[in-house]
């Protein structure tokens, strides 16, 4: 238990109730085995990246918590019964949300299905029927499995330590669980026999919540985790239990920039007193002062900048420790058992795996790996362009002089063929063939396209509606041009002006940070290209990006 005092009257005067509510101990509830989001250390204390920071918000908004972590199903119960007034880590959905008002989500949960090595094998979820599968009691899994209509034998358990033992030990055919909870908790209890079968849920949003009229109290965590957020003491929290790539200083900085403003406002004062009595140099003490005016307007910009790049960097490893995670074992795997696979294909025939012919697999899986090599450098770009905005110094970039536009937009469509097929049944594409090649960096080209059709994607509401994609060459400008355009809701003629400005977004609600189009403008103009913006309210979207085939000196 935490317990904060000091807090300004004056902040809390204008609500009684507020000032009532911070004044008593909050009962904060919890799942006391889900590492490492939070769980029962070796010393019987809570501990976990949910548990660290809701110390640190009941530190900064000045009020008492005392952390309970128990069976999830009983502390589900006690939640519902008001026996504890807030979740620090539950999953939103649509049925909960019935019962539930949720914050905004700290973090994201993918969900996976575990599986032996030796094993039932998944292939898909019909696969599944008659199936019996280990579930943690009352959690996601088992709300969403329940729900399937496929016969499924639903073997209830406390914890996610209770299904992977169980699952290891030869029981039943699969276990349900959080994907980093369960690779989490398969490396501590050294349970080398199991391994994920499959893991393409979509990620769920995971947060606090309380029950149905307490939302002044979620309000004050809501408003703690902004707090935390702008500091970049949330960064540094999930730093300490994912193992994040350490992000830059910006504390530091930010009390060099101060200083640095002082240093510049003192000479400012020094140069209008001297310019009193030297009439003679105004003119020149003037320019040096207006220099001095935009230097320092830079440094407060830096400074806002770093505020903001702590805060999405925590977006960003949120996916990013998946790849690291699962990546390697893929390449791994594969690199070791082609010879295997080779020679029991020799011996005993052609046979399948994972529901694919393995000749066609030893083609497909190499492409697979490339794409997340990609995708793990187009995270690395992005964290790239996001320093961009902050560094005086003019970035240089690497051209390939011979790329080719069509194998980079289907490079691109291949990569996103998921987020297509679900956002929309009418996809189309026109390739001019023969184009000529160009000079460009190939990886930032490629970037800005995913941000288009992304996009594009986004501003779907029905899957009737359709995107077009076309490729051409513009013989009187040498120029290639890349289109696509989209029937979806558009965007209002006020707003086509600033879609590119930095930071501006009309999807903060959905999670936009509204750099994507402003990265892609920059890359756009580093190659000496454009981008052009056509919208009508209701109808849809073109863009067309014009790069020229030859750069000039940049």
């Amino acid at each position: 238990m935490i317990s904060i005092g000091g807090f300004s009257a004056t902040a809390f005067a204008v609500d009684k109730v507020y000032q009532a509510q911070v004044k008593k101990t909050i009962i904060v509830g919890g799942d006391y085995n889900y590492p490492p989001f939070e769980f029962i250390d070796k010393n019987g204390e809570p501990a976990g990246y949910n548990v660290d920071l809701t110390y640190a918000i009941a530190s900064v908004m000045g009020v008492n918590v005392d952390i309970r972590l128990g069976l999830w199903d009983e502390a589900r119960a006690g939640f519902d019964r008001g026996e504890i007034d807030i979740m620090q880590g539950i999953i939103t959905t649509a049925q909960r949300q019935k019962k539930y008002s949720f914050g905004p989500s700290h973090s994201s949960i993918y969900q996976s299905l575990f599986g032996r090595v030796d094993g039932p094998k998944f292939e898909s979820f019909d696969s599944l029927r008659g199936s019996q599968i280990i579930v943690q009691r009352d959690g996601l899994m088992h709300e969403l499995l329940r729900r399937l209509e496929l016969d499924l034998q639903l073997i209830l358990v406390d914890t996610h330590a209770d299904a992977l033992r169980l699952l290891s030990s030869g029981k039943h055919d699969f276990a349900a669980a959080a994907n980093l909870p369960g690779l989490y908790l398969t490396k501590e209890l050294g349970l080398s026999n199991l391994e994920t079968v499959h893991s393409r849920f979509e990620p769920q949003p995971y947060g606090y919540a309380v029950l149905k009229g307490n939302e002044l109290l979620l309000e004050q965590f809501t408003q703690g985790m902004a707090i935390l957020k702008n500091t970049g003491r949330q960064q540094q929290i999930y730093q300490q239990w994912f193992g994040a790539p350490e992000a830059w200083p910006w504390k530091n900085i930010g009390l060099i920039t101060a200083s640095i403003s002082v240093l510049l406002l003192l000479i400012s004062i020094g140069v209008v007193a001297w310019n009193k009595a030297l009439r003679k140099k105004v003119d020149r003490r003037t320019a040096e002062l207006a220099q001095q005016q935009l230097q320092l307007l830079h440094a407060d910009k830096m400074a806002s900048l770093g505020v903001l790049v702590s805060g999405v960097a925590h977006e960003i490893n949120n996916p990013c420790g998946i790849l690291t995670l699962n990546f390697p074992l893929l390449r791994e795997v594969f690199e070791q058992s082609d010879e295997i696979f080779d020679f029991y294909q020799e011996h005993h025939g052609e046979f399948m795996l994972a529901g694919v012919d393995y000749d066609r697999l030893k083609t497909v899986l190499p492409e697979t790996l490339e794409d997340m090599h990609n995708a793990s450098r187009r995270i690395k770009a992005i964290v790239d362009d996001l320093t961009h905005f902050i560094s005086k110094e003019e970035s240089t970039i690497d051209f390939d002089p011979q790329l080719d536009l069509n194998q980079l937009v289907q490079t691109t469509v291949r990569l996103m063929s998921k987020t297509i097929e679900k956002s929309t049944s009418h996809f189309y594409t026109d390739y001019e063939q023969n184009l000529p090649t160009f000079e460009a960096n190939g990886q930032r080209i490629e970037q800005v396209i995913v941000n288009l059709l992304l996009n594009a994607c986004q501003a779907l509401t029905l899957p009737s509606q359709s995107i077009k994609i076309k490729t051409r060459f513009d013989r009187t400008n040498q120029a290639i041009i890349f289109t696509i355009e989209d029937t979806g809701i558009g965007i209002d003629p006020v707003n086509l002006s600033r879609i590119t400005d930095p930071f501006y977004t009309s999807k903060r609600s959905q999670g936009g940070t509204g750099l994507g189009l402003s990265v892609s403008a920059g890359i756009i103009r580093d190659h000496q290209g454009g981008l052009e913006f056509k919208s009508t309210l209701g109808q849809g979207t073109q863009v067309s990006l014009s790069l020229p085939i030859k750069q000039g000196s940049l």
